[in-house]
């Protein structure tokens, strides 16, 4: 694609980058094949070629508008284009470099603007957070049913997580929500890990990933939080833990993308790199082991969803079904699974009629072969697809746990 960036554009610290992206696009439109929100919508400018077009044309510097911010506001960042497309077209860092261009540009209303700072404001923060999961849950008949299908029902308290106790080590990412919506997803995996000999080494010091800022378009915020976590893993990464494991693959997703949004800042960039070549997908961890250690009876049918964010951003599609397999557990077909589930993030609240379609869709694809129960691997598509009260939806390794013998 032939392009001629505007004399600001030319200006942006990714300048360069932004025009590499869009010259490899070869306009095929295979990835509009496989775009969710163009299925839904049929419009070319909500599809990733159309998408590539707005952003071509903000940065050669024609006129932005708030249409044009309500289609990259539509799109869920799933990367499923990156999979289709025969060029390898970075997509999603040229969506991020587009939307923070026509962010500043494009006023938002008080209301976007009040949404966005308060999910900014509640979500990195797990003690607001649960405070206010807490006060929900105790006022939710008053509650509509959008914010009352976010709140945890009946989640599974935590186990008594096992002591460090193994030569091989690994920190774990909490997570932001995880704690409150799915106590036990993180305990569990330690439990998994300690079975296997491997030990989690606690990092308070960490917290959010930084995505949920960034992807809001308050991206400085986000690489800030970026940098505070590689300066709390860093001590134990110099004592040699083999890998940081997140058991939310939207969080693993981001964290593996620190060495390439910092690849700039000179203080940062050497240890970025680390950081992104340490982390790793529970699954990509677990199933490196010897299995039959584990001890497991498995009886239990399960339909799994693999999170956008495993298959598409971190490239291990078929990593936990290969685990659960392993295990003897009977895994049914699930038709379109490459498909997004409409969690995506804060996606289900700032888009919720386009997210309610999607995440409706991928339940009859999930349900279509009777299974007990759903597992994912990402806390946001869980909550999402649980709260539309159907078939129950859990984190996998919470199964695995229960099975141990």
């Amino acid at each position: 694609m032939q392009t001629n960036l505007s004399e600001q554009a030319k200006r942006l610290p990714r300048a360069e980058e932004a025009e590499r992206i869009l010259r490899s696009c070869v306009h095929c439109g295979f990835c509009t094949a496989t775009c969710p929100t163009y299925q839904l919508l049929g419009d070319e400018l909500d599809g990733p070629r159309g998408r590539i077009y707005l952003i071509k044309q903000v940065l050669e510097g024609q006129e932005v508008t708030a249409k044009t911010q309500q289609h990259l506001d539509r799109c869920l960042t799933c990367r499923n284009c990156e999979t289709t497309c025969p060029s390898g077209v970075q997509y999603h860092n040229l969506l991020d470099i587009g939307r923070a261009v026509v962010e500043e540009q494009v006023p938002r209303s008080f209301g976007e603007r009040m949404l966005r700072e308060g999910l900014r404001a509640v979500i990195p923060r797990p003690a607001v957070f649960k405070a206010l999961t807490k006060a929900g849950n105790a006022f939710r008949p008053l509650l509509p049913a959008m914010l009352k299908a976010k709140l945890p029902g009946h989640p599974h308290p935590a186990k008594p997580r096992p002591e460090v106790r193994h030569s091989r080590r690994v920190l774990m990412l909490e997570g932001c929500v995880q704690p409150t919506l799915s106590p036990n997803t993180n305990a569990a995996a330690a439990r998994v890990l300690d079975r296997l000999a491997i030990s989690v080494v606690p990092a308070r010091e960490a917290g959010c990933c930084g995505a949920v800022d960034y992807h809001l378009n308050a991206q400085e915020k986000g690489l800030e939080r970026a940098k505070r976590n590689i300066d709390a893993w860093w001590p134990a990464i110099e004592e040699g833990v083999e890998a940081i494991v997140q058991t939310a693959s939207g969080c693993g997703a981001f964290v593996r993308d620190y060495g390439h949004l910092l690849k700039n800042d000179p203080s940062y960039s050497e240890k970025a790199e680390r950081v992104s070549a340490l982390a790793k997908d529970l699954a990509e961890v677990i199933r490196a082991e010897p299995l039959e250690n584990l001890g497991i009876q498995a009886e239990r049918r399960l339909a799994f969803h693999c999170p956008c964010t495993l298959q598409h951003a971190q490239k291990l599609g078929g990593a936990v079904e290969g685990v659960l397999s392993r295990l003897g557990f009977s895994l049914t077909t699930v038709p379109d699974s490459h498909l997004c589930c409409g969690s995506a993030g804060t996606y289900s609240i700032t888009q919720p009629e386009l997210s309610r379609q999607l995440r409706d869709n991928k339940l009859n694809a999930l349900e279509s072969g009777n299974p007990e129960v759903i597992v994912t691997a990402n806390i946001g598509c869980q909550t999402h697809l649980d709260g539309a009260g159907r078939t129950p939806v859990r984190h996998w390794v919470e199964l695995v746990e229960e099975a141990l013998i």
